[in-house]
């Protein structure tokens, strides 16, 4: 397709189910209803070696290349990030630390999905902004979306059916996908 947008999803949490990864996993088959739009979700998180300076140079670790490579592969990236402990969890982190030493993320579009309960995941946005803004991003704020989700939401098949949820997920994309 001529005009596709592709957008990276990239999740935040290590557990297998968790609601952030379902709510990415919804956006890759809401994307697929969506003309225009491709998705690639993200998978290696866990295999990242942790962060160091010295490391950071070529040649790069290859789990770290291929993150690299495939930022700049996308058009714009969507995360979905738990918080712990008032901020981002540790591996989280540990990507978004390899990804300030390169030039991949500057300039790219970029927005997030908070599906925290209401209270909850300021820590985590904050922080995601702040290193956002590190790494030079173009975060569209008003792609950015608070979507609160509870583990029940996701069904069986490890997706969000709710209709509402869909959209709001569909709009997302939508504007990273615009941008």
């Amino acid at each position: 397709m001529p005009n596709e947008r592709h957008i990276l999803l990239l999740p935040g949490s290590l557990r297998a189910g968790s609601v952030n990864e379902a709510v990415l996993r919804t956006a890759a088959a809401v994307a697929d209803e969506l003309p225009g739009v491709r998705t690639t979700y993200y998978t290696g998180l866990a295999g990242l070696p942790h962060f160091n300076p010295d490391h950071d140079t070529d040649p790069l670790p290859q789990p770290v290349a291929a993150l690299r490579a495939a930022i700049e592969a996308a058009d714009a990236l969507l995360f979905c990030t738990p918080e712990y402990a008032g901020t981002l969890p540790g591996a989280f982190k540990n990507l978004l630390d390899w990804t300030v030493g390169g030039v991949e993320i500057s300039d790219r579009p970029a927005a997030w999905i908070n599906c925290a309960a209401p209270g909850r995941g300021q820590g985590a946005e904050a922080t995601l902004g702040t290193v956002l803004g590190y790494t030079g991003a173009a975060v569209l704020a008003d792609a950015c979306a608070r979507i609160p989700l509870e583990r029940g939401a996701v069904g069986p098949d490890g997706l969000v059916a709710d209709p509402l949820v869909r959209g709001r997920i569909g709009e997302v994309l939508a504007r990273l996908a615009a941008a």
